[in-house]
């Protein structure tokens, strides 16, 4: 498996998040700091509402913290402008979430077209789609794949811009532990051999064991971490 580099990407200090809900205050983070490294493979675990996808949409540039800092490769993200983070999202960023938001309507190789249009280097859909075990799929709709099958297109739609870092919520919440393992599989895959930092939050506590670093949440806070001195390959999980 790959090796984390000491060069780090992501630097957050201080990160808070407070939403108003009518009259009352939820706190969805409350000072987080934390760095994430260049090749690196984590899991982020804790219970609904702990405040693992807030922590993630922040470092995505899909939202923007209360208080506190996001530096990119050094850069401010917390002082960027609208137009920035959008193309610090198009150009730096896969995502992958629960759910896979494929357009019915386009073929497994069209939807992952929708990011090779728009993205400066590019995979070709035809060896994203290969990456993740669907080279022969690739122009059957969304109807005609398992859901398993629709999650790794929605890999290899993120994975088709070569971001630097995937950040995935939840990418095996909607799955059985098999088909599960087949997703986790190609994340394990493109970390490798991409070099790709791989962040996944989860539920499920047995994930972490193909983790470089574990990150326990717990009321808006990283209460515990741990580095695994032995990782499991994704192959040899279940649940």
């Amino acid at each position: 498996m790959g090796s984390p580099s000491d060069t780090v990407i992501f630097k957050a200090q201080g990160l808070t998040k407070v939403y108003a809900m009518g009259d009352v205050e939820v706190h969805a983070l409350r000072g987080v700091d934390l760095e994430l490294r260049a090749g690196e493979f984590v899991v982020m675990l804790g219970p609904s509402g702990s405040g693992k996808s807030t922590l993630l949409n922040i470092l995505g540039g899909l939202d923007v913290p209360t208080d506190g800092q996001v530096w990119y490769h050094g850069e401010d993200l917390t002082r960027a402008g609208d137009a920035r983070l959008t193309r610090f999202r198009r150009e730096h960023v896969g995502f992958v979430f629960q759910f896979y938001n494929l357009i019915p309507s386009l073929t497994a190789r069209e939807n992952v077209a929708i990011v090779t249009d728009i993205a400066p280097d590019p995979l070709p859909p035809e060896d994203a789609l290969a990456m993740v075990g669907l080279g022969e799929r690739l122009d059957h709709f969304p109807a005609q794949l398992s859901g398993g099958e629709q999650q790794r297109v929605a890999i290899a739609r993120a994975i088709a811009k070569r971001p630097v870092v995937m950040l995935c919520d939840e990418p095996t919440g909607a799955l059985d532990s098999a088909t599960g393992v087949r997703v986790l599989e190609a994340l394990e895959r493109v970390n490798t051999e991409m070099g790709t930092t791989t962040v996944i939050i989860t539920h499920n506590a047995d994930i972490a064991r193909m983790a470089q670093r574990v990150l326990w949440m717990q009321d808006g806070r990283i209460v515990r971490e741990q580095t695994n001195t032995e990782r499991v390959a994704a192959s040899a999980l279940t649940w």
